[in-house]
Parts: structure tokens; C-alpha cells; sequence
């Protein structure tokens, strides 16, 4: 058996292999107790050489730095708009749409002005004040605690407010995306609260551009195979497209060359 200084070397090798590993599974591979690998994660966590999880860890590689809306609107803008562009093709008249919180999302409210009779529930205030200038259709919002770095509403109360509710689709931006770990954001509550969004909805449609793609934030919000459609740029690595495919995942592939 490893003592603990070779364990743990183990463990480091791993996760930078993987991007990210699960407790019970290194405890079975090690043969030794969860209560053991916790502790050897949470000691590897302090020195820094990897970022706990829920269950887990995951290379401090993968994790990518969270923008607040003010940079994220800075970020690729030409290619949001372009991906706002394929999916607003997507929503229908008369159909009752979840947009999350984000900038993606942002350009796709703007583009909402000529559709009627729609019912579009958010988490976002950036959304929201977009779509207040809808004349034929309800807007909703969740209510919650504003996180003002995303602008976007959390908590109880804005899960609450989706109890009892059914939506024809759900799109989400994210902050990651990656085979392993699925799609991903870097704050725990908004993940909660878009797998709550996904598990309402009957249609999960992801809109994210190329640069997402093999990086990862904190929290998992659900697995890659969850996804009913994806929209994404010409950038998007080979390997995701033929994952994707092989999954029956509709993808939408803009070009932004």
C-alpha cells in the first residue's frame, strides 16, 4: 500500500489528468477510506495544489476565472451575437421559454421585439430589463438574492418560484464545458438553481461560444448528454463535436470566421 506522501502525488496526477475526480472512486482505487482521501484532498487543497468539490476535486488548470457582466459583455461580443442570432430561430410563438442569467442570453432577450404570446421566465435583471420592452408577451422573474457581480437572482425564493411550473424550453449560457465534468458555472446556487431549470423544461438548449469548451467552473449544473441542443461557433474542438454526436445532441455550428 502507498503511504501517504506517495498517495497523495497519486492524487495530483490524477486530477491533472482527469480535470476532476470523485472521492469514492479514489478511495476504491487506493483502498483506503473516504474519511482518508477527504483529508488528503483537503490537505492538497490548502497547499494549492488543487480546488475542492462537491464530492471531489479538480485541477486548479480547469478552473477558469469568473467575469463580472461588465467584462463578460467585452468578452467575444461579435460571436454572442451571432450565436443569439441561431437561437432566437428556436423560439416559437406562443411558447413559454426560461432565459437564464448572462450576456449570450442578454442578446437573445433583445432579439424577442417581433414574436408574440410568449411567457419567458428569468433569473437575470440584465433580462429582465430587455425584455420589458416585449409588447405582446408576460415576463416573469424568479425574485431571489441578487448576486450583483452576475446580476442574476438565487436562493430559496427563486427556486420557489419554479415549483409547480413547466416550460417548452430552457437556454442557458455557461461557464464551462467539458466531457468529463459536463457543463459547469462557478457559483453553487446558480448551478442548483439551472438544474432546476433543465429538469422543468422539455427542451435544454446551450448557448456558449468555442473558448468554454475543455474548461470548467466549480459547480456542475448536469451531464453533457442532458442537452437537447447546442449552439456554439466553428472554433468548437473536434472531439465535443463528435461526442456530441454520438449522443444525439442537436448541434447548431455558427460560423464566426
Amino acid at each position: 500500500m502507498l503511504n501517504t506522501i506517495e498517495r497523495r502525488q497519486k492524487i495530483i496526477d490524477k486530477v491533472n489528468e482527469l480535470s476532476r475526480v470523485d472521492v469514492a472512486q479514489l478511495a476504491s482505487e487506493f483502498n483506503v477510506s473516504t474519511v482518508t482521501i477527504r483529508t488528503d484532498l483537503n490537505d492538497l487543497s490548502k497547499r494549492r495544489l488543487l480546488i475542492r468539490s462537491r464530492g471531489g476535486a479538480v485541477a486548479i488548470s480547469k478552473i477558469t476565472k469568473e467575469l463580472s457582466v461588465k467584462e463578460k459583455h467585452c468578452e467575444n461580443s461579435h460571436i454572442k451575437e451571432k450565436l443569439a442570432e441561431a437561437a432566437v430561430q428556436l423560439i416559437n410563438n406562443d411558447e413559454l421559454i426560461i432565459l437564464d442569467s448572462g450576456t449570450t442570453t442578454e442578446e437573445i432577450a433583445k432579439l424577442l421585439q417581433n414574436h408574440e404570446n410568449l411567457v419567458v421566465m428569468t433569473n437575470g435583471l440584465n433580462i429582465a430589463t430587455e425584455l420589458s420592452h416585449l409588447q405582446n408577451s408576460e415576463v416573469l422573474m424568479t425574485g431571489g438574492t441578487l448576486r450583483q457581480k452576475s446580476l442574476s437572482f438565487y436562493g430559496r425564493q427563486a427556486e420557489a418560484s419554479l415549483n409547480n411550473l413547466r416550460f417548452d424550453k430552457v437556454i442557458l449560457g455557461v461557464d464551462g464545458v467539458e466531457i468529463s465534468s459536463g457543463f459547469t458555472t462557478h457559483f453553487e446556487h446558480e448551478a442548483t438553481l439551472n438544474r432546476l431549470m433543465c429538469n422543468i423544461s422539455k427542451e435544454v438548449i446551450v448557448v456558449t461560444d468555442s473558448s468554454k469548451f475543455g474548461r470548467s467552473g466549480l459547480y456542475i449544473i448536469d451531464s453533457l448528454d442532458s442537452i437537447d441542443t447546442l449552439i456554439t461557433d466553428n472554433k468548437i474542438p473536434s472531439q465535443y463535436i463528435d461526442y456530441f454526436q454520438s449522443k444525439n445532441v442537436k448541434l447548431i455550428i455558427i460560423d464566426v470566421d
